[in-house]
């Protein structure tokens, strides 16, 4: 009992410190670690077993974790180090193919393709923000999305904002689409055990619907003010080639070649059997040994912050699942619902996006994770199901506000340096309505799909 009472006293007060930003996330989550190992392992369970478990280090250490003969379950409690794994490389890829102007170039090649007409550059830059999100970080597409929207802004005479708004919709949509493209997917995805091409036949097929829909509601949405100052004329000759960004043209060459076959690795790993661990750490070593002088500013660059701040979690997350916690709280759910497929499915997907509008998916996600695990052994239902449901409520759920999601906050910051500020009633006046939408296609495609 004491043990239950540490384990939810430290998780709360984790979200509490993560949600009001007092101290940076990844320092709150070690320390609420530190507190689960001394406090709810230690003093409340007087378990070592309980520890081994949880830092699972033994995992790195298996056959598994590099290569699966046959879809397994995937990993078990405490720290996910094939989730650490797969995210610290995708983090060097992205840091390598940044170095050379990758992203700024294809902003700018796809730009010419359409003449540097507004409402195409509008339209594609919303595609192009869904499918890069579905291979690459959404922070990093939006960094990288927004600065290039903006220099366009001011070559082409037009507001930025209605364009940024869209393309943070559409990064954190096309990360729903694949395991590799939003933090919880990833999650999801190694610790159930589903494959690359699991996600994208099943929250990939949500995904693609929905972005038919946005299309059509953020043109709606911005048409008029996007085409407010149409009559400038713009000097097309004096705008920058694409080819001019490229800052290496070796290393763009190599780059492109690397994120090219990480894309293929990944819709083939539950074919050839690598795991996405394997793969993300593969991918990085190329990275690394191909970046020559480079290697040691791109390992710099690396954001561990973000890489300590899952280690800890995964830890607290532990704690409530060692103590049983999380059984309690699949218990309420399935009360609740009554074992009601359909209400469950809505239970899951609406709290899961309400939620994630206002703090950090990624907690959320690996929190609901053991508990849909046990609706799904409780009730009967296909717990693929409840996956599916969980990553996309989460995913969607961050677009309702300007801090639900770290594309969000990017995307504002951008934005907002440049001299664009995007308040909250702007921001959720348009946001919130798409979010909504989508969070409803979703749960209705689900339904009629799966029950």
């Amino acid at each position: 009992m004491i043990a239950q009472v540490f384990a939810a006293i430290i998780f709360i007060a984790m979200f509490a410190f993560i949600v009001t930003e007092i101290v940076e996330r990844h320092v709150v989550s070690l320390i609420c670690a530190l507190l689960t190992l001394i406090l709810v392992f230690g003093v409340g369970m007087h378990s070592m077993s309980a520890v081994v478990d949880t830092i699972n280090l033994r995992s790195i250490f298996t056959v598994e974790f590099w290569y699966h003969s046959a879809k397994t379950a995937g990993s078990g409690s405490g720290i996910n180090w094939e989730t650490i794994a797969f995210v610290f490389g995708m983090m060097v890829m992205v840091e390598g193919m940044a170095r050379v102007g990758f992203f700024r170039w294809l902003c700018m090649r796809i730009a010419k393709l359409v003449k540097y007409q507004i409402i195409p550059i509008f339209i594609t830059f919303m595609v192009l923000s869904t499918i890069l999100s579905m291979f690459i970080d959404s922070i990093t597409v939006i960094l990288f999305l927004a600065a290039v929207t903006i220099e366009l802004s001011r070559l082409l005479k037009f507001h930025p904002v209605p364009m940024i708004l869209p393309e943070i919709f559409c990064a954190n949509l096309g990360g729903s689409a694949t395991m590799c493209g939003d933090p919880p997917n990833i999650i999801i995805g190694t610790s159930l055990g589903y494959s690359f091409m699991d996600f994208v036949t099943n929250t990939g097929v949500i995904a693609g619907v929905s972005l038919i829909a946005v299309l059509i509601y953020f043109y709606l949405a911005f048409k008029k003010e996007l085409l407010l100052e149409t009559g400038t004329s713009v000097d097309y000759g004096s705008l920058p080639s694409p080819e001019s960004i490229i800052m290496d043209k070796r290393g763009f060459l190599v780059s492109s070649v690397i994120f090219a076959s990480a894309i293929l690795l990944l819709v083939t790993h539950a074919q050839t059997g690598l795991t996405v661990s394997a793969i993300g750490l593969i991918i990085a070593a190329v990275t690394l040994m191909t970046s020559g002088k480079h290697a040691l500013a791109l390992l710099k660059k690396v954001d561990y912050k973000t890489i300590l701040f899952f280690i800890g979690l995964f830890v607290v997350i532990g704690g409530l699942e060692q103590t049983g916690i999380l059984e309690i709280m699949a218990g309420f759910i399935g009360r609740i619902s009554g074992g009601n497929r359909m209400i469950m499915i809505a239970i899951i997907i609406w709290l899961s996006a309400v939620a994630s509008a206002f703090v950090d998916n990624i907690p959320f996600a690996t929190t609901m994770i053991p508990i849909i695990k046990s609706l799904s052994a409780a009730y009967g239902i296909d717990l693929s199901i409840l996956a599916w449901t969980l990553a996309m409520g989460t995913d969607i759920g961050g677009s309702a506000t300007p801090i639900g999601a770290s594309a969000n906050v990017v995307g504002i910051a951008t934005a907002s340096r440049e001299g664009y500020v995007i308040k909250w009633g702007l921001y959720c006046k348009k946001m919130l309505p798409a979010t909504v939408m989508v969070v409803l296609i979703s749960m209705l495609m689900i339904i009629f799909r799966y029950l």
